[in-house]
């Protein structure tokens, strides 16, 4: 221990090469690809989770909340797109998962449960642990919260949530998503305080399975609501309110497409990508092939369009494209977007196009809200058993009411990206402070930078910016 001037015992500094703020897929995997460089150096890896590699997205233990993308596009080796397929088809005959033979699909085509996922990741973390000590590479998990972060010329000073102080040459906001039905708004319209989480089955238990539950939102997190309430055995009403009443499609394994975008460097706009995008899926379906092909072939130019499109070019694209993107490009995995589909067609569950605009006082143990349906100017009142907010991520750190986001925005280290979607950051993800200036030491990668890339929250995307900045920091620390 210290001894301040006043007499008072601090806790020592620690010191480390690099300190990794957040364990989840982010960090877990920038992790790795430092500890696999050649070179000696320590990493601290702070997450307040028991588990590295988890995160909110894998840290799920239902078998029925599975990735929304098949093994062979989920690799955490950006350098082996079949990473993963190995790993499942090693884990699968050593005992692991036998319900995947129900499945009736090649190994490569299986979508995995996400709690599956994320021991993959473990995994693949330890191996290159292992391969780290050989160079004198050591990381540890340091379980805490960042509440504070302090940059100096020469160094980052951390403060965690149990008074620890940690001194390293770089740091890396590493955070990952924040979920909205489990993220502290700082303008909270207390949906969250009377909604149940989306993944909490044995909450769900607790419900009359004849009960009507609403739902907040039609993405990615609504349907594994219903897959949660499904396995916890309601049978009820679902009553689910978007803006846009919007569904995402099912995830299919289409062929391959000529890479029109590639092959035409004068598609810049969202206008002009729409237009065309819209003439190559009619031309697939002429020709018999799933609308997706086309689809997917866009993935690997998203960053580069948005990066060099104008501020009002992305709003255009936010107001009128987003919406249909999310739902045509987010899609559903098979088993779980079967379960939305039978619901839907046996009429248990409804999707309305309506605005949330606020809890209203109930009685009798259920739950109210006010909406506004699309094209109607009055708002109406719905009741339920249950409220569950599935309104999917929130990026505006201005609005996520957690310690490090405030402190960070407070102190001008960060300052919003783009349409305030996440942080704004250089090329090589280091970050920008309020004044402009490009921070020496502090950098971010994976959801942070949604407003920096769009999509920036993949598993591809993440394992690419993994390796890029663990170069970039092997080079900076020499």
């Amino acid at each position: 221990m210290i001894e301040t001037q006043h007499g008072q015992a601090t806790p020592a500094i620690r010191q480390s090469d690099i300190l990794i703020i957040g364990g989840g897929l982010s960090g877990a995997m920038l992790a790795a690809q430092l500890l696999r460089l050649p070179g000696k150096r320590s990493v601290l890896v702070i997450e307040p989770r028991a588990e590295l590699g988890r995160g909110e997205a894998y840290s799920a233990v239902e078998l029925g909340h599975t990735l929304n993308g098949n093994a062979a596009r989920m690799s955490v080796n950006p350098d082996d797109a079949d990473d993963l397929t190995q790993w499942l088809i090693a884990y699968i005959a050593a005992g692991g998962w036998p319900e995947s033979d129900e499945q009736h699909v090649p190994v490569s085509e299986l979508f995995p449960p996400r709690g599956m996922f994320g021991l993959y990741v473990q995994q693949r973390l330890a191996e290159a642990q292992a391969a780290g000590a050989l160079n004198g590479s050591t990381m540890e998990h340091v379980r805490a919260e960042v509440v504070d972060l302090q940059s100096g010329a020469d160094s980052v000073l951390l403060t965690l949530s149990d008074g620890q102080r940690l001194q390293g040459a770089v740091a890396v906001l590493a955070t990952g998503m924040f979920p909205a039905a489990r993220t502290p708004q700082t303008e909270s319209s207390g949906l969250n305080a009377a909604a149940l989480d989306p993944w909490d089955v044995s909450a769900m238990r607790q419900l009359d399975p004849q009960s009507t539950v609403l739902i907040i939102g039609s993405g990615l997190t609504m349907v594994d609501a219903v897959v949660s309430l499904e396995q916890a055995g309601h049978r009820g009403p679902i009553e689910v309110f978007s803006r846009h009443g919007l569904l995402p499609h099912v995830r299919r394994q289409p062929p391959a497409w000529v890479d029109f975008l590639a092959a035409d460097p004068s598609i810049r706009t969202p206008r002009q990508l729409v237009h065309e995008l819209r003439r190559h899926c009619r031309d697939a379906i002429a020709q018999g092939i799933d609308w997706q092909a086309p689809l997917d072939t866009v993935r690997a130019h998203i960053g580069r369009l948005w990066s060099q499109a104008t501020d009002v070019q992305r709003r255009q694209f936010v107001r009128h494209v987003r919406p249909w993107w999310e739902s045509h490009h987010h899609r559903s995995p098979p088993l779980s977007a079967e379960l939305v589909a039978r619901l839907h067609g046996e009429g248990r569950l409804r999707i309305q196009a309506a605005s949330f605009k606020g809890l209203e006082p109930s009685s009798g143990g259920g739950v109210s809200i006010r909406i506004r349906r699309r094209g109607e100017t009055g708002t109406t009142v719905v009741n339920g058993a249950a409220l569950i907010n599935s309104s999917g991520i929130e990026y505006d750190w201005r609005r996520v009411a957690r310690p490090l986001p405030q402190q960070l925005l407070a102190r001008g280290l960060i300052q919003p990206g783009p349409l305030a979607l996440g942080i704004a950051a250089a090329v090589d993800g280091a970050v920008l402070g309020a004044d402009g200036q490009v921070a020496g030491r502090l950098f971010a990668m994976g959801p942070p930078l949604r407003g920096m890339w769009w999509e920036s929250t993949a598993v591809t995307d993440v394992a690419s910016q993994a390796k890029a900045l663990a170069a970039r920091l092997a080079m900076l620390l020499g």
